[in-house]
């Protein structure tokens, strides 16, 4: 191997968590208890007899937002309410408690009951869950929400979720795509644990590159992230936590095949080797290699594929220092196009990735001051990837190498709390299609530092900003704020602002377009994307006919400076070109949850989006048009019930995705007259979901569910399919709606009881 590239990464799990970066309120330090009364103490659960923290546990001053969330050790500390004395105490899949807080001074120990434990069970949250704590509008997937579908990746595992939506970009690759406050996946950055993962070569299949069975949590931030994160976040934010080597579910077991032939296998190992010391070992196998045609067009609906993907992970936990340490390696080969009754002449697409990653993460605690934190994430890729479209070659590598390193600390007390630190980024592309080169090396030393101010129970304010020196486009400054303000104790506000840039792969990130015969034009040259996204968000927590309720608001603007120009006005040819005009996106959302009885929730969801684009036509006119490919409406329902004791579980979601801009492929568009350019919508369509489950006593979980149950497909997704080869072939611009019809899967999960 040419270039190998070792690091040694270390995170926080006080300061750069998922959990911690964004959700956790530093505790308050001892000189200052005399002033501000607090109640201190822990929450955990028991195994076999020991005390296991809960790390995330929400603490609330009962009818109140004051509250806090557990830290790395299950400890919290929170200021004495003036009036209340009720404690409220929950954890996602543990039965909630309410304590009664007589002396404050005295240490409080919460011990939650795991619901498994529990003569009945009831499903607490489950549709849509917003962080009550964090100023960012973030939304909560947990692992009762992932297990609603069958989630065999982190691009299946949004299915119930309204503000992302999942598509295949195109009739060939097998790639999905994601729209996020209308706005393709690139312009989220994407984290594991707080690593920095699906971007670069990543981009077009890295969603598959992660195991749903790995997941125990999804945060999704909308807007601007914290800049302590990195400078990519443009439209938002999410980090996917995986789990623990100290994880108290030692064992997990998953397979799954459905009815297209696709089977898969998963299993997660965790095993505590002594009071310091623990493993993980988490692993997956899938494939897929049966042909399937269902409109009858010589090509296969799906590629086939097989994939192989393990991470080995060692953690070191004591009281004044945690390390984590680790190894990622991924192997996946997709093989599409036309049937193999075709022979060498086939119109075939190839992709073969290799995939390798290291990474650690440590942290410094200091026990005596729980608010104050050293951490360092180090973390290096090294990234192979081979394709072909027809006869044109791709190649791509790309070798990474990440740091960040953060302190948190106080201002006097904690409503005045802060985190700096410095980054470093070094990414090096080698693209080549056909005898097109993209070749550069990124190096992107950074600084940053975040100021939070909290007026307890009422407002937190947080302003941050970075400065980061990249070599090829100089000096960078982003800033970014967000507010929280309470204007009572059910009603929520939200506002943020911040500046975001990244810089573009040009053909990695549009491997969809590239199925085609289109003539590839590139006259973009090599400028960051550059963006401002402001928000405001509302959330209303109520009654409704006497049962709990939650009504969000929310609207978000992104408006781009620089952007790389994806240009499909022009039938046969594929243009790349720097923004000319204007690019903005709007996304407005309103969503209700409710539970109208026990153990049942319901959410309802409608989007809206808003996406433009200043274009050139070939009457040589720039218009300013709907951006292709981007629904302006959609609108989701999903309803969820389980049984008492979650013996039986039952979820169905119905989505209605509305009308689109295609591309128009014809040549006899009159572009002389208005709208001088030909505006094609796609038709709309309904798209139902569901699935049931049956848990046993003995840790088996059997579940049977369905995808596109409507059966609706789209009848011709690649254009002159009959020749392949022909200046009119295109099977990546024209994909709207799904393109193989109903599905049906069965799985079944195994996880020994504690």
């Amino acid at each position: 191997m040419r270039f190998l590239f070792l690091w040694v990464a270390l995170v926080t799990v006080g300061t750069a968590s998922a959990q911690s970066d964004s959700t956790k309120t530093t505790n308050p330090p001892a000189d200052s208890l005399a002033a501000k009364p607090t109640v201190r103490g822990s929450v955990g659960e028991a195994v076999n007899g020991k005390h296991v923290p809960l790390i995330g546990a929400t603490v609330l001053w009962l009818g109140t937002s004051a509250g806090i969330v557990t830290d790395q050790d299950g400890k919290f500390q929170l200021s004495v309410h003036p009036t209340i004395n009720r404690l409220v105490v929950s954890y996602v899949g543990y039965q909630p408690d309410t304590l009664v807080i007589a002396n404050p001074a005295a240490n409080v120990m919460v011990m939650l009951r795991s619901e498994r434990t529990l003569q009945e069970v009831t499903v607490l949250g489950a549709p849509g869950q917003i962080d009550q704590v964090n100023p960012i509008h973030t939304e909560f997937i947990t692992q009762k929400t992932l297990a609603k579908a069958a989630c065999c990746n982190l691009s299946e595992s949004f299915e119930t979720n309204a503000s992302v939506s999942v598509s295949y970009s195109d009739a060939v690759t097998g790639a999905k795509q994601i729209q996020f406050l209308g706005l393709g996946g690139q312009y989220v950055q994407t984290n594991v644990e707080n690593i920095p993962t699906v971007r670069g070569l990543a981009t077009t299949f890295g969603l598959n590159y992660i195991p749903g069975t790995w997941i125990t949590s999804i945060d999704i931030g909308k807007g601007a992230g914290s800049v302590v994160n990195g400078y990519e976040s443009m439209s938002g934010q999410m980090n996917v936590e995986l789990q623990k080597p100290d994880s108290p579910d030692k064992l997990f077991l998953n397979g799954y095949v459905n009815s297209f032939g696709r089977i898969e296998g998963n299993a997660n190992w965790s095993k505590e080797l002594n009071k310091k010391w623990s493993v993980g070992v988490l692993g997956h196998a899938s494939t897929l290699r049966s042909e399937m045609d269902q409109n009858g067009d010589g090509f296969r609906d799906l590629p086939l594929y097989t994939q192989l993907n393990a991470i080995n992970r060692y953690k070191y936990s004591s009281e004044r220092f945690m390390a984590q340490v680790g190894v990622k390696a991924l192997y996946e080969n997709r093989d599409g196009g036309q049937l193999s009754r075709f022979g060498s002449s086939r119109y075939s697409f190839g992709n073969t990735t290799k995939r390798l990653e290291f990474f650690s993460k440590t942290a410094k605690l200091y026990p005596e001051k729980p608010y104050k934190g050293l951490g360092l994430i180090l973390n290096g890729v090294h990234h192979e990837q081979t394709a072909n479209f027809g006869y044109r070659p791709y190649s791509g590598q790309q070798r990474t190498i990440y740091a960040n390193l953060i302190y948190q600390s106080i201002i006097g007390n904690t409503n005045h709390a802060y985190k700096a630190g410095v980054s470093y980024l070094l990414d090096d592309y080698r693209e080549q299609l056909g005898f097109i080169l993209t070749n550069r090396t990124e190096s992107v030393p950074g600084v940053f530092a975040e100021y939070t101010y909290t007026y307890p129970e009422k407002l937190t304010f947080v302003l941050g900003g970075r400065f980061d020196y990249h070599n090829l486009f100089g000096a960078q400054w982003t800033p970014r704020a967000h507010l929280k303000y309470n204007l009572s104790q059910h009603v929520t506000l939200r506002a943020s602002a911040g500046r975001g840039f990244r810089t573009p792969n040009v053909f990695a990130e549009n491997f969809s377009y590239l199925v085609s015969s289109r003539a590839v034009i590139n006259d973009a040259a090599l400028r960051p994307e550059i963006s401002w996204n402001y928000g405001l968000s509302l959330t209303n927590e109520f009654a409704l006919f006497g049962q709990k309720a939650t009504f969000v608001l929310d609207y978000y603007r992104t408006d781009f400076r620089e952007q790389l120009m994806v240009d499909l006005e022009h039938p046969r040819e594929l243009h790349f070109h720097n923004l000319y005009g204007k690019s903005f996106a709007n996304s407005f959302q309103a969503e209700l949850n409710y539970q109208p009885m026990k153990r049942l929730d319901v959410k309802l969801a409608y989007r809206l989006f808003d996406v433009r684009q200043s274009m050139s036509v070939p009457s040589g006119d720039t218009l300013l048009l709907p951006r292709m490919m981007v629904p302006r409406d959609r609108v989701l329902l999903n309803v969820a019930y389980a049984l008492p004791f979650d013996k039986w579980k039952f979820d169905a979601t119905l989505q209605w995705n509305g009308p689109r801009r295609i591309p128009y492929l014809r040549e006899d568009a009159d572009y002389e007259q208005p709208p001088y350019v030909p505006i094609t919508y796609s038709p709309g369509f309904y798209n139902l979901n569901a699935q049931v489950s049956r848990a046993f006593r003995s840790g088996w979980e059997v579940y049977l569910g369905g995808e596109n149950l409507t059966g609706f497909r789209q009848s011709n997704p690649i254009f002159d399919a009959s020749n392949p080869f022909g200046p009119n072939f295109d099977a990546g611009t024209q994909v709207w709606g799904p393109v193989t019809g109903r599905m049906v899967y069965v799985g079944f999960r195994f996880k020994p009881q504690r």
